[in-house]
């Protein structure tokens, strides 16, 4: 399964270097010289700031964005990384990656040390359950807010809901069951 850990921004400078939105956790041990990313262009291509995808050269073809992509160089500013990828030569090139996201496979990235952290991919399709076995539908992704991460629940009977990912509402995760046990408050899944 591929994770996004990073999406690419806006360029910076005109040598080709890239800033990069971090999604991921552990972001000094994803992005490291010679890291190397599978790209995943998305549907939309939406980025907060400027075009998709600039003008095609002219009297050239488009840019097509490569498979993978390796992390020649990078450094921190206003907590972003500024990245240079082999085969970006200059900003227009860079500007064709604006949006990519940049993923790597789960199965390369080491469980958690601590017994209660999880890697999101390790919850989704789990069954949301009650202490007394009623079920309440499955784990569809998690929403890392800033207050705290949140479940999203599939509820079994339809539609969605939102649980604080908080000691107090889940008191444990049985990944070999397979199943995510929780305590929630009346009404919870109410609103």
């Amino acid at each position: 399964m591929l994770l996004v850990v990073g999406q690419i921004g806006k360029p910076h400078g005109i040598r080709g270097e890239v800033l990069v939105t971090v999604r991921t956790d552990e972001p000094e041990a994803r992005f490291v010289a010679g890291q190397v990313f599978t790209t995943e262009v998305p549907r939309d291509r939406r980025v907060s700031t400027g075009p998709a995808t600039p003008p095609p050269p002219p009297g050239g073809a488009p840019y097509q964005v490569p498979d993978k992509l390796t992390l020649e160089s990078l450094r921190w500013h206003q907590g972003r990384v500024i990245a240079q990828f082999a085969g970006v030569p200059d900003r227009n090139v860079a500007e064709a990656l604006r949006g990519v996201l940049l993923c790597v496979d789960s199965g390369d990235i080491a469980a958690p040390d601590d017994p209660d952290e999880f890697h999101d991919h390790q919850l989704i399709g789990l069954a949301v359950v009650s202490a007394d076995g009623t079920v309440y539908g499955e784990v569809q992704r998690i929403e890392h807010a800033p207050a705290s991460d949140l479940i999203v629940l599939s509820k079994a009977g339809g539609g969605t809901a939102l649980i604080p990912f908080v000691s107090q509402i889940v008191p444990s995760v049985d990944l070999a069951a397979g199943r995510v046990i929780v305590d929630l408050p009346e009404g919870l899944l109410d609103l």
